[in-house]
């Protein structure tokens, strides 16, 4: 043979090796269709081969997972506390409680002084008569004692001193007049004092009992 009938010969072998290659290559779906190419389904996969699914995106969560707990308030105690202070404090304190009511008595100790003798007499004046100590004449209208039973109790004295001296032989006494009228306290007996040019006297304590006649 010549060389142009050995390269003929090739070229044919050559040609015939492609056409069978492409031909096993194409699908047999494409055989069957004419030639038109179209995927496989997805369905369809080569045996042996695993298929991974993608995750949904709405997927659902699952039954095992758990919630986590709600988280508390760590302020909620603080504002409870707060409330309820201030309710407290809205609340007016209690009135405290009225004084004792002081204790009548039905007379008076009296002590008088006579600045120009030096005199000095304590005597017991009942409520609502007259006594007389030399030229004065003293009315206890009532007599009140405050904080019996305590350290200290405070006698009080609402008193009236006339000035009504004594008649003498042949000459007539003067019209009384009053010196004093007002309270008079044991523990304070320079708080309203008598003013006499001659005469002081001051409040000792009330009697729990009359005098007698």
């Amino acid at each position: 043979m010549t060389r142009r009938a050995w390269q003929a010969l090739l070229l044919g072998a050559a040609v015939a090796a492609a056409a069978s290659v492409a031909v096993i290559a194409q699908p047999s779906g494409n055989q069957a269709s004419g030639g038109e190419t179209s995927s496989p389904p997805p369905s369809e996969t080569p045996p042996g081969v695993t298929v991974i699914q993608p995750p949904a995106e709405n997927a659902a969560p699952a039954n095992n997972v758990v919630a986590s707990p709600p988280v508390a308030n760590p302020k909620q105690p603080e504002a409870s506390t707060n409330a309820v202070a201030k309710a407290a404090e809205a609340k007016p304190p209690p009135a405290p409680p009225p004084p004792p009511k002081p204790v009548r008595s039905p007379a008076a100790i009296i002590q008088a002084l006579d600045k120009v003798t030096a005199e000095t007499m304590r005597f017991a004046a009942p409520v609502g008569q007259p006594v007389r100590y030399k030229n004065l004449v003293f009315t206890v209208k009532a007599c009140e004692s405050t904080g019996l039973g305590g350290p200290s109790p405070n006698a009080s004295a609402y008193v009236v001193v006339d000035s009504a001296p004594l008649a003498s032989e042949g000459v007539s006494p003067p019209p009384p007049k009053q010196v004093f009228k007002g309270w008079m306290f044991a523990n304070s007996p320079g708080l309203n004092p008598l003013q006499h040019p001659i005469y002081d006297a001051w409040l000792i304590a009330c009697m729990a009992a009359a005098p007698p006649a």
